[in-house]
């Protein structure tokens, strides 16, 4: 019986040395789209037969090490026609892929988490992937296409409602959302405040939305990562696309400059509807306009070379009282390099700029400000083995924010010039990031990041007595300003406050069959800016200011757990997810505080925390004439900010409160038929839970004005429920396949019930009845709108 035990375990033994000698070579290449060589980000290229495969960078390469054999290769992408071949993988070997459009149609619907069974295995979770199709098909105000106003449509995401820039991710505020546009920051995302993003889904290729378990080379926000990466160009043919809106139009047009090897693009938006305006007699003006660049170039097989760029302003303006204009303008030139067929760089030197401005004609002074930084980033992509892969790199940021400069802007407005105090920064981050296939049932993800942030030395920072710049008289029951004692200068070399965090992350998943997994992830992440805003939506007056001496970085933990099924051959994709994050450090505001033109901010604000958690449920089907989701959210934000002592009442008391971003209850539907090749219908439906808000608990007179009180607890009220829905259809021409000019035509309808959904309510007293009342704004009602899309 030994001799048998023994003869056996000789022979696993035998076995697995011969399976781990076996010899392994290594398959690599880039997927691109056949008609213009354009590089396709998250490509699945998998091996049925043994159950593996891998997904494409953001720059198109794959890299696989298997043992020695004959595979047949499946190349997948949704929206493409598969292409299957066969390898005889007998040393390595470099494949490049081209794959074909699966319609002709311009940019037809996508939308995709990676709904293939292998990202149930895949340990990435809260991640959701648009394209540029998908956001030009969902029905928007005005008829302009709108990535912000597309992604609201996802479980986890709301916005402020109507009119409000930015957007919430998981009760999180809108300045703790990452934005990259080819890896360079965006600090406002949007036109005419909110209306519009400042992305053009013309020049997008790809958009990932990163809600939770981010990846460890993302840092410096703790709620978000919206990552957009824009086209390359076409390098094999000229084209031209574009769009004739209600309001706006865009026009993009891209080539070869080398056939093959290199291209350039270049597209173009503007808004129009102000000129329109005199015909009415009204002389106000509200426009916005943006330009994106791109040229590429292909040095050899190893060496690329890409350089992007962004530049958009938006000019408001109220004809003899003030003009408002502010922009972002970003720079990115980028080298990647090849190593080996195992190792993938990427090289990056940014640029990215946000100015904000203000012209007040009847004060007689310009107000300008901003913040500029210059990084420099270099990440590494290690394809070790099929099971084990690594992503590791730096990343050096350095900051310069101008809170603002007030200087007269006539030689009689009586204004003297005078500059808030510049500050500077340098934020540091180093992260290795593992993919790890435990076996064919378990996948991890685990990561260090480690960030470091700098506080430069500036002009004049004010020293308080023990280091207190807020006081509370406890007579009064009020907070006051600290009067500094002195102020102290330092060179830009010093450093006036230092920050260094581990910040963790890991992510695992679990699949009990080709169609069903659990997930569950952490990460901890640290954020070094603040947005001073003391409104539910940033402004462009909101001014960005880094931590410091006496102000703390937040400070994030997240957790998550999820449950993962595709349903009939992936017809039906199901995704629930139950989420807690806490935060430390979030700032808050006193009562009565002032952030326009404050040199001492300090003397405003308190540290407190914060905590959301919830639940998202995401049902999509992803093949037929119908395709959709249905998305629901239930959640709650919440915000704390103690009295330092217990004499201190903190802020509400010290007690838990919702934050302006608490919606209970989001409910999103968005859903598209191909009745023909001719007609498309689309349409949309949105349910939100009332924005938190305080109402007034009392008033009283003086020198007869009427004057509300606001003295119950902070934000114990709501504003009504928010809801509506838009409609959409899509008539593309027969086309005449000799034609080379395009064109489509999309009537769609915002807000079909024209419902009065509330941006704000306001008290006064009816000036004929004296009565008080409450008084509704709204902004929106029922909106119809054509655009014309074509392309040649």
């Amino acid at each position: 019986m030994k001799k048998h035990i023994l003869s056996g375990l000789i022979l696993v033994f035998l076995s697995s040395f011969s399976i781990q000698s076996q010899e392994k070579f290594t398959l690599s290449g880039v997927i691109s789209e056949k008609s213009s060589n354009e590089t396709l980000i998250g490509v699945n290229v998998i091996f049925p037969e043994i159950a593996k495969g891998i997904v494409t960078n953001e720059y198109g390469f794959y890299s696989i090490t298997l043992p020695q054999g004959k595979y047949k290769l499946q190349v997948s992408y949704l929206g493409f026609t598969d292409r299957i071949l066969e390898i005889d993988l007998n040393e390595d070997k470099k494949l490049n892929v081209q794959l074909t459009e699966s319609s002709e149609v311009l940019d037809e619907v996508i939308i995709t988490d990676k709904t293939e069974k292998l990202s149930i295995k895949n340990p990435q979770m809260s991640i959701n992937k648009l394209t540029a199709g998908t956001i030009k098909q969902i029905p928007v105000v005005l008829g302009e296409a709108d990535v912000i106003k597309s992604i609201i449509l996802l479980p986890g995401v709301t916005s402020g409602g109507e009119g409000a820039a930015g957007f919430n991710v998981r009760g999180g505020s809108t300045d703790q959302n990452l934005i990259l546009l080819d890896e360079a920051t965006i600090f406002n995302s949007s036109h005419l405040f909110g209306f519009f993003s400042v992305f053009n889904p013309d020049a997008i290729k790809d958009i990932k939305l990163y809600k939770g378990g981010i990846p460890a080379k993302y840092g410096g926000r703790v709620s978000s990562v919206l990552d957009i990466y824009q086209k390359e160009g076409n390098s094999k043919k000229y084209r031209v696309n574009g769009g004739l809106g209600a309001v706006a139009s865009r026009l993009l047009a891209e080539g070869p400059i080398v056939k093959d090897r290199g291209a350039f693009l270049i597209g173009g938006r503007a808004s129009y509807a102000h000129l329109f305006l005199p015909l009415f007699d009204n002389d106000n003006v509200a426009y916005f306009y943006d330009l994106n660049t791109k040229l590429n170039y292909k040095i050899n097989d190893n060496n690329n070379l890409y350089l992007s760029g962004y530049f958009g302003r938006d000019v408001f303006a109220i004809d003899g009282v003030f003009k408002n204009t502010y922009g972002n303008t970003v720079l990115n030139l980028r080298w990647n390099h090849l190593f080996s067929d195992k190792l993938f760089s990427n090289l990056s030197l940014i640029y990215s700029d946000y100015f904000y401005g203000l012209e007040l004609d009847f004060v007689g002074f310009e107000w300008d400000s901003g913040i500029r930084n210059f990084n420099l980033k270099y990440d590494l992509k290690h394809y070790i083995s099929d099971n084990f892969q690594l992503n590791y790199g730096i990343n050096n940021i350095y900051f310069r924010f101008n809170p603002g400069e007030i200087k007269p802007n006539s030689a009689d407005s009586g204004i003297n010039r005078e500059k808030l105090i510049d500050k500077y920064a340098n934020e540091f981050g180093a992260y290795i990031d593992a993919e790890h296939k435990i076996s064919n049932n378990l996948t991890l993800q685990y990561g260090l990041r480690l960030s470091n942030f700098v506080r430069l030395g500036q002009n004049e920072l004010n020293i308080y007595e023990n280091d207190n710049p807020l006081l509370f008289n406890e007579e009064l029951q009020i907070y006051e300003d600290a009067k500094p004692i002195s102020t102290e200068n330092f060179s830009r070399s010093d450093q006036i406050k230092t920050f260094t965090n581990l910040e963790p992350r890991v992510a695992l998943a679990y699949a009990f069959n080709d169609n069903t997994s659990i997930k569950a992830s952490y990460n901890r992440m640290a954020q070094y800016l603040h947005l001073l805003s003391n409104t539910s939506s940033p402004t462009p007056l909101d001014v960005w200011t880094p931590s410091g001496k006496y102000i703390k970085p937040q400070l994030l933990n997240q957790y998550a757990l999820g449950y993962f099924k595709s349903i009939n051959d992936d017809k039906y994709s199901l995704e629930t997810e139950v989420f807690y994050k806490d935060i430390k450090n979030r700032i808050d505001y006193i009562d009565g505080a002032d952030l326009i033109a404050n040199n001492a901010i300090e003397r405003d604000i308190l540290n407190g925390e914060a905590r959301a958690y919830g639940l998202e449920f995401l049902l999509r089907k992803n093949k037929g004439k119908f395709k959709g989701w249905l998305a629901y959210t239930l959640s709650k934000s919440e915000q704390r900010t103690p009295g330092r002592t217990p004499q201190e009442p903190g802020i509400n008391n010290s007690k838990w409160y919702s934050t302006p971003y608490d919606k209970t209850h989001d409910i999103s539907f968005n859903g598209s038929y191909e009745l023909n090749k001719k007609w498309k219908f689309g349409a949309n439906f949105i349910f939100q839970t009332g924005q938190p808000t305080n109402y007034p608990t009392g008033q009283f007179e003086f020198q007869g004005l009427v004057v509300p009180v606001f003295d119950g607890p902070r934000n114990s009220e709501r504003l009504p429920a928010y809801h509506r829905i838009d409609i959409s259809a899509t008539l593309t021409p027969r086309k005449n396949k000799t034609r080379k000019w395009h064109g489509e035509w999309v009537f769609s309808i915002y807000n079909v019930y024209n419902r009065k959904n509330a941006a704000s309510i306001t008290f006064r007293r009816n000036q004929d009845s004296y009565v008080n009342e409450a008084v509704r704004t709204s902004i929106f009602g029922i909106i119809p709108a054509v655009t014309y899309n074509f392309k040649f």
